[in-house]
């Protein structure tokens, strides 16, 4: 039952005694003195975010210059600025960003020598996504992963969205190598901030957000999420997202095609992106049909913001937990508003609308309402959804606890700032307080 706040009644949502953000493991500190001696002695070089060199790099490693749409090349520009000018990276950081640059342009070389091999890969249909859609910590993943334990859809898993593109020489059923580098990933973000996997659990095989499919066009809230760099948030919110969506649909196939899926079976998706590009991703999946997902604004900034700061201190020796605040909070209320503005252009039978706090209540009554919206028989879901749902019961052991004050943030602040979305929350949340 939610306890209504003795000062102004409103009900108490966050964990007021934290104030302070958590600090980073001292793993982090390791590992960043350590390639700070090495450059010194210069063992180790200077870290080269030049666009011109990265590319020269990636196409001397992949052995071709094909990127593809040359489109690309303007989202890495903008974020590169960004990172120089912005995310004040201690040198560790600046390594790793300069090697998850050049991944993305390799992966890139690669895909385009897949679909030169195979071009039936790009003749592969798309039919009826579903399309998972709400702010960053509204359930989306949650609500994602229900629906992919039914065999009736395709998903990514959370080694492709790490590395989309096979490596050259796979062949289907034969060890595929970025299995092991998700799990090598995997075993590092847990040493550098064990946090990260409590807020996302993931897994290699697990159900996962396309993220990397957009991020194969450097485009998108994961490197937000990951370095502070507003100048390159608002960048892309001025520009229109169709090329990464074609390309994203044409890596989609790709996987797809690696995973000898049927292409007759709808593809189930979602990352929060999608909010700020639903007009792209109409034009290009024209035929999609959208779960949009609802959560308390106040939860959703402070634990976006939580995600955030949680891989930024990772990165950089000067992250500010209050311009993180304010920069997800400003975030948040654009994706709200670019969402709502979408949604008139969305035929009523394509979309139904879930809230957070129903799914927690009751995820089964939840999942009913949505397959009737799909027009599909949920009965041959539910073995798979429970188990689902009892792996997923056991991670609550270790909640994610955040606050608004740790960020600078306040719920006065946050509901004025979200608009008639904060309004709207809030009087659902007062009634429910009086209800109880």
């Amino acid at each position: 039952m939610l306890q209504a706040d003795s000062d102004n009644k409103r009900p108490a949502l966050l964990d007021k005694t934290i104030t302070q953000p958590p600090r980073r493991t001292r793993f982090v500190d390791i590992v960043q003195g350590s390639v700070k001696l090495a450059m010194n002695a210069g063992f180790l070089g200077k870290p080269d975010l030049d666009v011109d060199a990265m590319k020269a790099r990636a196409a001397k490693k992949a052995g071709s210059a094909d990127f593809g749409d040359p489109w690309f090349e303007r989202p890495l520009k903008a974020l590169v600025k960004a990172v120089e000018s912005e995310a004040q990276l201690h040198e560790t950081g600046a390594h790793i960003a300069v090697q998850q640059c050049e991944k993305v342009l390799v992966d890139r070389l690669w895909a385009q020598q897949w679909f030169a091999q195979h071009p039936e890969i790009l003749s592969r249909p798309l039919r009826n996504p579903v399309f998972v859609v709400g702010p960053m910590r509204s359930g989306t993943t949650r609500l994602h992963r229900l629906l992919a334990a039914d065999k009736r859809f395709n998903h990514v898993r959370g080694f492709e969205t790490i590395s989309p593109v096979p490596r050259p020489g796979f062949s289907h059923g034969a060890r595929d190598g970025r299995i092991a580098l998700a799990k090598r990933i995997r075993r590092v973000a847990r040493l550098a901030n064990p946090a990260t996997l409590s807020i996302h659990p993931t897994g290699p095989m697990q159900p996962e957000e396309e993220l990397g499919l957009l991020v194969n066009s450097f485009w998108g809230m994961k490197h937000e999420a990951q370095w502070f760099i507003p100048s390159y948030g608002r960048w892309c919110e001025g520009e229109d997202a169709e090329p990464v969506y074609r390309h994203m649909a044409d890596l989609l196939r790709l996987v797809g095609w690696s995973q000898q899926a049927s292409s007759l079976r709808p593809w189930v998706l979602k990352t929060p992106q999608h909010m700020l590009d639903l007009s792209a991703l109409l034009k290009v999946f024209p035929d999609a049909r959208f779960v949009f997902t609802h959560r308390d604004p106040l939860r959703v900034v402070a634990s976006s913001a939580s995600l955030a700061w949680n891989q930024t201190c990772i990165y950089s020796d000067h992250a500010d937990a209050s311009k993180v605040g304010s920069e997800w909070l400003r975030k948040t209320r654009l994706q709200v508003d670019s969402m709502q503005a979408a949604r008139k252009h969305i035929a009523p039978d394509r979309m139904i609308d879930i809230d957070y706090e129903d799914v927690d209540t009751d995820w089964r009554n939840a999942m009913r309402r949505i397959y009737t919206f799909l027009d599909l028989d949920i009965d041959r879901a539910w073995p798979a959804m429970e188990a689902f749902a009892r792996r997923a019961e056991r991670l609550k052991r270790h909640p994610h606890r955040y606050s608004l004050a740790e960020f600078g943030l306040s719920e006065d602040q946050v509901l004025a700032g979200m608009g008639s979305y904060g309004r709207r929350y809030e009087e659902k949340a007062r009634q429910r307080v009086t209800e109880s």
